[in-house]
């Protein structure tokens, strides 16, 4: 991520209520998976849910990554 990419993150965190929300539920399916990942073996349900986490923290990264595409379009009010 280049410091253009950074400086919208922070932007957004600061004024976008949606990247807000989306980060957080992104950082709270990271923790959840990082919980899994700390057992020695799981269980077939456990893996299903680990798939499950993986692709929902992806897809909310996604979400959020075309909220940083969108502002890149889109001039600062500021500028």
């Amino acid at each position: 991520m280049d410091q253009n990419n950074a400086a919208i993150r922070q932007e957004l965190m600061a004024a976008n209520p949606t990247f807000r929300q989306l980060s957080q539920q992104h950082a709270d399916l990271d923790s959840q998976l990082h919980q899994l990942q700390e057992r020695r073996f799981l269980s077939p349900q456990e893996e299903a849910e680990e798939l499950r986490l993986k692709k929902l923290k992806l897809q909310l990264k996604d979400e959020m990554e075309s909220l940083v595409r969108e502002r890149l379009h889109v001039p600062s009010l500021a500028s």
